[in-house]
């Protein structure tokens, strides 16, 4: 196990150097000038005072001698300047991070538990030939969820739940100048988390239920539950022991997946409703043309996928033993 990790941490530091790089060719080759921008903000277009925001940024050096100064930085752990905000990148991003962290977590769990859920319950149903409705029932939901476009069903969620019914709040992460403390400000933030949550977890909670259905099917059919039930074991204990388990690991696959998009989604549903998180962020920062606070959003996103996929790994052998983890394959 000890090797195991120890060469998926070398892996990982060499795909996410690879990344960096990559990030910083594309992200250079797009349309667009930070000094032009910077100029036409403080109104001014004077071409020598361009040309001085360029030197000043370093944007006038050759491209390989800016990228590699970018990658001895990231090594240092200096992610550079963001010239907008007018604070270090690695400052404004962990400034950022703890919303983002809560919004995937709180959307990756309730994505899991209820797609596990309503899986099971669509497969008993299914496998039984009791209340099959029911299994319909949660399957065209799910395939209705899997369909919807993330920025319509936030735009519903706001209009329903918030103008229309002013049940919870629409935008932020909690409210403006209340002043809150304690308890009432995690009920506060709880309440705003809400609607972000839901929007973004609904998409995987329908996969979570169509896969969990289907390897459910699957595992039920096989010889060792038939000959689990004609022993007399009670179907709960068949469905919590031998199939549920056994079902799991094309879950735990793609919820490893599952956490890197996480990321990716958030960015939409950040902008929708007002979340500050990291995707908030990366979408001003493309606005503004900022490079380095790009580059250090992409940076973190992708070490954060290549961590979520070790977790993954590793979360295999505890749900089968079976799975040996030999020479760090």
């Amino acid at each position: 196990m000890a090797r195991f990790i120890l060469a998926k941490l070398v892996k990982g530091v060499l795909v996410v150097l690879c990344v960096v790089v990559v990030n910083f060719f594309l992200i250079r080759l797009a349309p667009g000038d930070p000094a032009s921008i910077m100029a036409g903000e403080s109104g001014s277009s004077d071409p020598n005072y361009v040309a001085q925001l360029r030197t000043q940024f370093g944007l006038d050096r050759p491209l390989p001698v800016q990228m590699a100064t970018y990658v001895l930085g990231v090594v240092r752990f200096d992610w550079g300047f963001s010239y907008r905000m007018k604070l270090p990148v690695l400052q404004l991003i962990l400034d950022r991070l703890p919303a983002t962290l809560l919004l995937m977590g709180s959307a990756f769990v309730f994505s899991v538990l209820l797609g596990i859920f309503l899986g099971v319950i669509a497969s008993r149903t299914r496998y039984t030939g009791r209340r099959r409705w029911l299994d319909s029932l949660i399957v065209g939901g799910a395939l209705l969820l899997y369909a919807t476009p993330l920025f319509w069903l936030s735009l519903l969620m706001i209009v329903l739940f918030s103008v229309e019914l002013g049940w919870l709040p629409a935008f932020g992460m909690e409210t403006v100048g209340a002043g809150l403390t304690g308890w009432s400000r995690v009920l506060d933030i709880t309440t705003h988390l809400v609607l972000p949550t839901v929007s973004l977890g609904s998409f995987y909670m329908a996969m979570y239920v169509r896969l969990t259905r289907a390897s459910m099917l699957e595992v039920m059919g096989m010889d060792f539950v038939r000959t689990a039930r004609a022993k007399g074991v009670a179907a709960p204990a068949v469905i919590r022991r031998h199939v549920l388990r056994n079902a799991l690991l094309p879950v735990v696959t793609f919820s490893g997946i599952q956490l890197g998009q996480l990321a990716g989604g958030a960015v939409l549903t950040e902008t929708v409703f007002g979340w500050p998180g990291i995707g908030r962020l990366m979408f001003d920062a493309l606005m503004q043309r900022d490079y380095q606070l790009l580059l250090g959003v992409f940076l973190l996103t992708s070490a954060m996928v290549v961590v979520f996929n070790m977790l993954t790994d590793v979360i295999y052998r505890v749900v089968d033993p079976r799975i040996a983890f030999e020479g760090g394959r």
